[in-house]
């Protein structure tokens, strides 16, 4: 048991640090050749703060263990939204300006709302899941064209001061790359055996493991992204990361575990999950969106977001 704790912070805590290596190695590259700020933001930065998900999701798939995967994906989107935005509005309000948001808002709705339908009998089949990843891809297509028409957008425009405060070379980037990856994969297969060790030593179920303490492990760097782009006053960045990351959780994430091997579960297991993901989806969408207003998420909505998420989390423990 002691062992699978320390597997368990260990793990965590590579994950966390080779990610981070990841994306700052990933961004340098990608500007180097090119790719335009918004797609840097939305892609590289989005995906490298949901590896940690992508790598222990599709492990925890090999190893036919569904209740990790998919526990440590749609846990990662309800913590992201509820603790980490809320968190982030608490210590800063934040302000939706960017339209390429705004367009996203209503698609990460959308996303979710078919996300849960399939996953509501409690599978998820291979072509269920072949259908996620096509329409990543699909997105991940709109986004590159929607960046040729954004180049004025404040997103853009905040990723553009943020690399040109960031300096290194070439070669540097590469190896923080390769190393990230690398250390990336194996932290994740530490992380996972320990949470499962966990698991069965204290009786608890690999869904409830991979919703609680792995999935706010690998929620980390969206949280560190997130607050410290809140304090510089980079809302779009800030409100960009979850939104990019929750995407990428729904469509990659699960549809790769469940592309690997069918993912199975008992429906009234996951359900509670699936109805929190999409309400809390859906006041996002109103939030950010604004309507009358320019959207924002105030001190006050924060505040709620986070105590929403500390009696799910007490509900979830206790009927454990």
């Amino acid at each position: 048991m002691t062992l699978a704790i320390i597997a368990i912070m260990l793990g965590l805590a590579l994950l966390i640090w080779s990610a981070g290596k990841l994306v700052d190695g990933s961004i340098i590259v990608a500007s180097l050749i090119g790719m335009p700020p918004i797609l840097i933001g939305m892609i590289i930065i989005g995906f490298g703060t949901s590896a940690p998900e992508l790598l222990v999701s599709s492990i925890a798939s090999i190893q036919a263990n569904p209740g990790l995967a998919l526990g440590n994906a749609f846990g990662s989107n309800i913590s992201n939204i509820a603790l980490i935005l809320g968190v982030t509005a608490l210590i800063k309000p934040i302000m939706v300006q960017s339209q390429v948001l705004r367009k996203e808002l209503p698609i990460l709705c959308a996303v979710t709302l078919l996300a849960s339908a399939l996953l509501f009998d409690g599978r998820l089949v291979r072509l269920e899941a072949f259908f996620l990843l096509l329409l990543f891809v699909a997105l991940m297509a709109w986004a590159i064209w929607q960046s040729k028409k954004a180049t004025n957008d404040t997103f853009s425009q905040e990723i553009q001061h943020g690399l040109e405060a960031s300096q290194s070379n070439v070669r540097s980037a590469w190896v923080w790359v390769a190393t990230g990856l690398v250390i990336l994969i194996a932290s994740s297969q530490i992380l996972v055996w320990g949470a499962t060790e966990v698991a069965r030593r204290m009786g608890l179920s690999n869904l409830v493991i991979g919703l609680t303490i792995v999935a706010i492990g690998t929620s980390l760097p969206e949280f560190a992204s997130s607050v410290i782009a809140a304090r510089k006053g980079e809302h779009d960045i800030a409100l960009g990361n979850i939104l990019g990351s929750n995407l990428f959780n729904t469509l990659a994430v699960v549809g790769l575990a469940g592309s690997i091997h069918p993912l199975v579960l008992d429906p009234q297991s996951i359900r509670l999950e699936l109805f929190l993901m999409i309400a809390l989806t859906l006041s996002l969408f109103v939030l950010g969106y604004g309507f009358r207003r320019q959207g924002q998420i105030n001190r006050f909505e924060g505040a709620g977001l986070v105590v929403c998420y500390l009696i799910y989390l007490t509900r979830l423990l206790a009927n454990s």
